[in-house]
């Protein structure tokens, strides 16, 4: 800690690296997903033409909304993060910002989103869109050293960004708003559970519990993992069946959920780290190759 502090009083901490640690604030990768995913949903909804400006504007909100919530997070588990090694070297556990510098940052962030949000969709998206980041940054953060409940909360923000886009294309939730929100939202599951196996160590230094009912890398856990996964197949041929994509994604869907599921038996018969870890590599591929060839098969 004396040492970073150190770094940031001298000019080796250059206003390069300031920016720096506020993009990471952001948690990019994580963010760039959920507006994604909700440019996924809005193509789905629109019935006609896109119009690319709300569509833009749908992206920057909800990467900005998403980076408040991130950033929120940091900020309420900075003590925590100084525990794992994952975490550790974050711009709040090493002093580079401070809580108060992260907090404004936030705020800045979270009302930029939401005023382009309310300029450029509606009412009804914008609020989702503020429940998402109360539910992420202050229900599921705090739930995450009470128990394994946290997952199921935290599937809840982590499944509303395609619900998000619907609602901006058509400004209703209707049951095919619902139906790819119920995908993404039981994709959460296999998702958070291979990254809590993968990183079991690390959170328990922090205390969180994040793996279901028992909390072991076991066999229990790892046929939860393989239910969950299995509900993906059903859940994606919904928009074939509905009428909201055709049949050249549902075969690709199903053919996706078939491989994820696959690498779940892997996981069933061994236990080990590294099957986990192809799941959790697994659902970071399942997620976008699917919502990208439901967008492909609409248009």
């Amino acid at each position: 800690m004396i040492e970073v502090k150190s770094r940031a009083e001298t000019t080796s901490y250059s206003v390069r690296d300031r920016v720096s640690d506020y993009v990471e604030l952001l948690k990019g990768r994580l963010s760039i997903l959920v507006a994604f995913s909700s440019v996924f949903g809005y193509v789905l909804g629109v019935n006609g033409s896109i119009d690319w400006l709300v569509m833009f504007m749908l992206f920057v909100g909800g990467f900005l909304i998403s980076g408040a919530a991130g950033t929120l997070n940091q900020v309420f588990e900075k003590d925590y993060d100084a525990m794992m090694k994952r975490t550790s070297d974050r711009p709040l556990p090493q002093g580079r910002l401070s809580v108060q510098e992260a907090f404004i940052f936030a705020a800045s962030t979270g009302i930029a989103g939401i005023l382009l949000l309310i300029q450029f969709t509606n009412p009804l998206t914008t609020s989702l869109a503020v429940l998402s980041m109360v539910l992420y940054s202050l229900v599921y953060t705090p739930m995450k050293r009470v128990g394994p409940i946290a997952v199921a909360i935290g599937a809840v923000p982590g499944a509303m960004p395609p619900l998000l886009g619907w609602v901006a294309a058509t400004g209703t939730i209707s049951h095919e708003a619902l139906i790819i929100f119920g995908i993404q939202f039981i994709w959460q599951f296999p998702h958070f559970w291979a990254i809590a196996w993968v990183g079991d160590e690390d959170y328990k230094k922090a205390g969180f519990k994040l793996l279901p009912l028992g909390g072991r890398k076991d066999l229990n856990t790892a046929i939860q993992i393989m239910i969950y996964t299995l509900f993906l197949i059903p859940l994606g041929l919904l928009p074939a069946y509905f009428g909201i994509t055709g049949i050249h994604s549902a075969i690709i869907v199903t053919i996706c959920g078939v491989l994820f599921l696959a690498q779940t038996f892997t996981l069933m018969k061994d236990c080990s780290r590294q099957a986990a870890l192809r799941i959790m590599f697994g659902s970071f591929i399942y997620l976008p190759v699917v919502q990208i060839a439901y967008v492909v098969d609409k248009l």
